[in-house]
Parts: structure tokens; sequence; C-alpha cells
């Protein structure tokens, strides 16, 4: 049993800081960040969402996603992540380049416990690995090197008061469909012409 946190920067033994910034907390050392970023690597693990913030402070939280093992670990303390074909906002991107610091979190579908890496992040246009990171023979269109300075196991207890992983809980149809809640913002659209382009099966082949 892990003794209870006392405060946000609290020691646990699931932390581990590289202190290449000063470090938030004084973890486990930064050899404990190379065990964890195997982790990440392996082929459980994806990634649930990406945080970052422009030089305002306003944050965007973006979902992301790969197959399993996608994360490219470059060195002890340095990732690679891929960026796909998306709504082309490029939020996050734009907010890097204002401000580097990013957090992502990282999940294995029915676990509880999560995966969180945080630092300071680089857009890449291309690079060596960028091969590795092809998907049906597509490359990445960019990818984001981070510079880890922080990674954290989370424990399990936010998944189980949501039951997420439950099927048994899950309603998908409790909510207007992806196309009518399109059509309410997109005012005169074709409600038969948005419900075929949000497809899953439509939506597969755009994916990379």
């Amino acid at each position: 049993m892990l003794p209870p946190r006392t405060s946000p920067t609290a020691n646990t033994p699931e932390r581990f800081v590289s202190n290449r910034y000063g470090g938030r907390a004084s973890g486990h050392p930064a050899a404990g960040v190379t065990v964890t970023l195997e982790a990440a690597s392996a082929d459980s693990w994806r990634e649930l969402a990406r945080g970052t913030t422009d030089a305002d402070g306003r944050i965007d939280v973006s979902p992301k996603g790969d197959p399993p093992g996608f994360v490219h670990v470059i060195d002890e303390v340095t990732i690679a992540l891929p960026e796909r074909p998306g709504n082309r906002r490029a939020d996050g991107y734009l907010n890097v380049l204002q401000q580097p610091g990013v957090g992502t979190l990282f999940v294995v579908p029915g676990r509880g416990d999560t995966l969180r890496i945080n630092g300071r992040a680089t857009i890449v246009a291309d690079a060596d690995y960028f091969d590795a990171m092809a998907v049906d023979g597509k490359r990445p269109i960019l990818a984001l090197e981070i510079d880890v300075a922080e990674v954290f196991f989370h424990c399990p207890k936010a998944f189980l008061r949501s039951d997420a992983w439950k099927p048994e809980t899950w309603d998908p149809t409790a909510l207007p469909s992806t196309a009518q809640i399109a059509q309410t913002i997109r005012k005169g659209a074709d409600l038969a012409e948005l419900e075929d382009y949000y497809r899953e099966d439509n939506q597969r082949k755009l994916l990379y």
C-alpha cells in the first residue's frame, strides 16, 4: 500500500523525474525514466490525450491514437510521437511553437492505471526514424519529440469510479450521432451527407 499523498509533489514509488529542468518533485533517478519510457513503447500502451498551452496560458487537450508500440524511444530521456492526418486545426502544434511544455496520457484498454509523460516538445518535419513509424506504408506527417522531464504511473481510481472499461455501462446511442451534432453547428448541411462522411468505414479510410 502506498502512503497517502500529502501534497501534489509528494514522493511516490511510481514517479520518476529526470531533473533536466530542476524537477517539480524529487523522485526516483533518471534511470527509472528509461525503464518507463521503454514501457511506453511496448505493444500495450495507447496514447489517449495530449495537453499543451499557448503563450497566454490557454489550454488545449487533444485526443490521440495510434497502433500499440508507436512510441519511438530516441534515448534515455527523449521520445518521439508520430502525427497523423486529423482535423487540420493543429491547435497543439501551434501551442508548442509558443510554449513547449506538453503532457501526455497513455492507457492500456481494460486497465485502470495510466502512464503520464511530461516534458518539453519540439516539432520535427522529418527524421531517420520516420520510416519505423510508418503505418500501411505511410510515414507520419510530423513528429513531436519530447525531452522528458517527468514520467509516472497514475493509480486506477479514476477509471474505477467511471467504470469506463465496463461494456455493460456503455450507451453510445444516448447522445445524437456525430453527424447530427455536426449539423447543428453547420447550419444547412445535409444530414445524409454528414452521416455518410462520419461512417466508421469511411473514417478508417482517412486515418493515414
